[in-house]
């Protein structure tokens, strides 16, 4: 029904016109007695043998909804009726802001992705902070962070700190943003030193704080086999817990979407089926080169069944979903968790 009927509708709007809509109608839809009840019996499934524990974390499955959607905190509740075991909130920066000037979302259905460059647009760390506190999550909550388009690289840190001492007591673990292709710069402080040095002083500040929360980096797929082992290196060294790959894509290689759309939509990020490979490659290659070591949450181009399993064989513990999520419709979570425990039998 969503493939065939509420998908065509929802893809006769623009993406974030859509997003919009789907936020209000999930904070009124599920104020309705019974509703969130009828949606958990339909998209839900409960399951001894999904639980999975990882970084100290136990979650009901391994299937969680990806950084990007609730920048804000406002529905992770919500969206936990639909089968998600995590949510990822974010990325949050300090301060409130706007993000890139629109439009800044572009969909191509031909090769089933998504174009964002967003910029970070949220409500700013304390309106997160206030969504969070106080209200019993269902879900394990992630906070994705990031810095304000306006710091400079060299002031980047204070961002990433702040955040990350906001947020501590609201959430149960962080990932630290430096590689969306979506604000400028950013992905400079994804080099060797720069890495090290926020994720030292995060890892730094956490000695002070209790509970012990796990601290993630999320990495792009667009980096070399020399700058994956550079991630591994910097695992070893810095007290980071895992990893979270991966981000968005710049390229744009083997596209099936004409070439003058795609020169017209112009800069950011790419997800969905595109990403599929990349993202899967990478999570083999740190798994194996890790010797299965180092913890990953796998996410990029998950876009079927197959998709995810495929991720989890590659090494990855949990991963997330998103553009797949829009594609898919709301009975994807089920399909998947279906898929890994008949995988499991």
């Amino acid at each position: 029904m969503y493939r065939n009927f509420i998908r065509p509708i929802l893809f006769l709007l623009q993406p974030e016109t859509v997003h919009h809509l789907i936020v209000n109608l999930l904070k009124i839809g599920f104020k309705i007695p019974g509703v969130a009840c009828l949606i958990r019996k339909l998209y839900t499934i409960k399951d001894e043998r999904l639980k999975t524990s990882f970084l100290g974390l136990d979650f009901d499955n391994p299937v969680g909804f990806a950084a990007g959607f609730d920048k804000n905190a406002e529905v992770y509740n919500q969206f936990s009726n639909f089968g998600f075991s995590f949510i990822e909130i974010g990325t949050v920066t300090p301060k409130a802001q706007p993000g890139n000037p629109k439009p800044r979302s572009f969909r191509i259905p031909k090769d089933k992705g998504l174009i964002n460059r967003m910029g970070f647009n949220n409500k700013g760390v304390d309106f997160a902070v206030n969504k969070l506190k106080n209200k019993k999550h269902k879900v394990v909550i992630g906070g994705n962070i990031g810095k304000n388009t306006e710091t400079s690289n060299e002031q980047a840190l204070d961002d990433y700190i702040t955040c990350f001492d906001k947020l501590y007591d609201h959430v149960d673990y962080f990932v630290v943003n430096l590689s969306c292709p979506n604000i400028k710069d950013l992905r400079k402080l994804q080099d060797k030193d720069s890495t090290i040095a926020i994720l030292n002083r995060l890892t730094e500040l956490r000695r002070d704080k209790t509970p012990y929360k796990p601290v993630l980096l999320k990495i792009s797929p667009d980096l070399t086999d020399n700058q994956l082992d550079d991630v591994i290196e910097t695992y070893n060294i810095t007290g980071v817990d895992g990893l979270v790959a991966t981000n968005t894509t710049v390229s744009r290689e083997g596209l099936i979407t004409d070439k003058q759309r795609i020169d017209e939509i112009a800069n950011g990020g790419l997800s969905g089926k595109p990403l599929t490979n990349r993202s899967t490659e990478i999570i083999r290659y740190i798994s194996q080169k890790s010797d299965y070591k180092i913890p990953i949450i796998g996410v990029g181009g998950i876009m079927s069944v197959q998709d995810a399993l495929e991720k989890l064989e590659a090494g990855a513990t949990l991963i997330q979903v998103y553009t797949g999520f829009i594609y898919e419709g709301p009975g994807f979570v089920k399909r998947i968790n279906k898929a890994i425990l008949k995988r499991n039998k």
